[in-house]
């Protein structure tokens, strides 16, 4: 079934919007294969993935101006501005404390994790995509597009490359037909899930 793009007014995050646009994303991210192997219990995976994006946003992102929503809170889209420093070692184990409770059984493969993407992570100047999320019933309709655009436009006005990590491969083609390409197929520590590496070289601006 197809579905018909719709009018998107995308705009930047404030910390008003943070708690919606975190009760969407868990939404959006439930049936995740890499949060599902991370948050195992399904009982608590919407309130674990809750404080895990409240404070991805709170802790970290949002203060470097890369956070977009929607008016209605349908998409969100948390990005990482070129030169803006990982959150890790003590720093980032900090802002995972409430959620730890929800990752007990997989705390060992969960910092495994963490770490395995520190290290893959580019080293040169690049906005990274850290998460992308549309409400499942409003997807297909356009937004996660309209919530990259300013960001990819202002990679290509500036000569900027982009990174991410999917975590679907079936997201993968929408990545691509953004000028995304696959750097590596990484499966996660504990028998987990690949996760996609995918880079952007910026296109010529017009």
């Amino acid at each position: 079934m197809t579905t018909s793009p719709v009018a998107v007014t995308v705009r930047r995050a404030v910390d008003a919007d943070v708690d919606p646009m975190a009760a969407q994303l868990c939404r959006a991210f439930f049936d995740d294969p890499v949060i599902g192997h991370i948050f195992r219990n399904p009982a608590r995976r919407t309130e674990g993935t809750r404080r895990y994006f409240t404070n991805q946003m709170r802790a970290d992102y949002l203060r470097f101006g890369g956070c977009y929503t929607t008016d209605d809170h349908r998409g969100a889209a948390i990005w990482g501005p070129a030169g803006k420093p990982l959150l890790t070692g003590l720093a980032g184990i900090a802002t995972m404390v409430s959620v730890l409770p929800y990752i007990a059984t997989r705390l060992v493969s969960t910092l495994r994790f963490l770490n395995m993407m520190e290290a893959l992570h580019p080293k040169e100047p690049h906005w990274y995509l850290a998460t992308l999320g549309t409400d499942p019933e409003a997807q297909g309709k356009g937004i996660g597009s309209a919530l990259m655009r300013p960001v990819l436009d202002h990679c290509d006005a500036e000569g900027l490359p982009a990174y991410l990590e999917s975590s679907k491969e079936s997201n993968v083609p929408f990545y691509s037909r953004h000028g995304f390409a696959v750097v590596e197929e990484i499966p996660l520590p504990g028998n987990g899930p690949k996760i996609f590496t995918m880079w952007r070289e910026p296109r010529p601006f017009s």
